[in-house]
């Protein structure tokens, strides 16, 4: 934005690049173009300042569609001022002289400008459009038609203002009708999300069934497991019982066939020995038969007398003795 500082007789504008500044005097162009800066008369001389910046303009149009529905369409269109001249001549860009303090209007004039335009474009778009069609291509529809009807149009060409950029924001039905529409659209949806939360608990509920029944079966398979291996002891348990029982039967067999062959063996010595101490006894009975009665008496007394118990005193008689004597001699003749 320039600044003008006022003098008595004089004044002094610096201009910004993006500024135009037209300097006339008596009707006559003295001096126009982009960041000018210069001293001039206040007598008699006239300022316009025209920005070269492009603007947006913003518009919220109310429509009805062919089937008698209101439709909302915003709209935002770019605009810049084409031919600073033009609009200097059509619009208010006074600087010097001014009678009021308030800033020039013609930036706001072009903004209408364009605003009533684009109204007129868009209400006459939508209003060969259904609702339905409005909703569904009403946005590229509406940006055709307001590209078509802007390009060369008349109004702006003369003023020279040029459309940069249109943009359709948005294309919405009334309040009530958007509020009817979304119904089923949210019931759809309320009914997908309570289908997908039915879907996921189904989806819980199955697999807490199959983590039980994991559970279960790892619980069974252990069960299994513990019946096989307590069968399994009880298998070797009774093999080794039945191993021990045929070791001991093995080693009572031995033993007893130990014993046996002892018994015979004992047997067969007791037979030699008492075979043999018959034969003794047989040959010492012999001998026995072929010594006299007197001899066999007298080994009889020796015997009974180393079997007898120990005797102090004995007493014989002169008839015993006489009687032994006798015997003596005679078995010596």
């Amino acid at each position: 934005m320039g600044t003008l500082n006022t003098y008595p007789f004089f004044s002094r504008y610096q201009g910004a690049a993006s500024d135009f500044i037209i300097c006339m005097r008596a009707g006559t162009l003295i001096r126009s173009g982009a960041g000018q800066a210069f001293w001039f008369r206040s007598a008699g001389t006239a300022l316009a300042q025209v920005p070269l910046i492009e603007r947006e303009q913003t518009v919220l149009v109310k429509a009805v569609s062919s089937d008698q529905q209101d439709v909302n369409v915003q709209v935002s269109l770019t605009h810049r001022i084409a031919d600073p001249l033009a609009a200097a001549q059509r619009f208010d860009f006074d600087l010097f002289p001014r009678s009021s303090s308030t800033e020039a209007l013609g930036a706001w004039q072009i903004g209408e400008l364009v605003a009533r335009i684009a109204r007129s474009v868009t209400i006459a778009r939508i209003a060969t459009m259904t609702l339905e069609e409005a909703l569904d291509s009403g946005m590229n529809a509406v940006a055709e038609a307001l590209n078509a009807a802007t390009t060369g149009e008349e109004r702006l060409a003369s003023t020279g203002v040029e459309i940069c950029d249109v943009c359709v924001l948005s294309v919405r039905p009334d309040e009530a009708v958007e509020s009817a529409l979304r119904t089923p659209l949210l019931e759809q949806l309320q009914s997908e999300a309570d289908r997908a939360l039915y879907e996921r608990r189904a989806l819980a509920v199955e697999q807490e069934q199959q983590i039980s029944k994991t559970e279960l079966a790892s619980k069974l398979e252990l069960e299994r497991r513990r019946a096989d291996l307590v069968a399994q002891e009880g298998q070797n348990a009774r093999r080794q019982a039945e191993e021990k029982a045929a070791a001991d039967l093995v080693e009572a067999n031995a033993s007893a066939e130990r014993r046996n062959i002892l018994s015979t063996a004992q047997a067969e010595e007791i037979a030699q020995v008492g075979a043999a101490k018959n034969e003794v006894e047989k040959a010492r009975l012999d001998a026995l038969a072929a010594l006299g009665a007197d001899v066999l008496k007298a080994l009889a007394l020796r015997d009974l007398a180393g079997n007898l118990p120990a005797v102090g005193q004995i007493n014989i008689t002169p008839d015993m003795l006489q009687g032994v004597l006798a015997d003596l001699v005679k078995g010596g003749k």
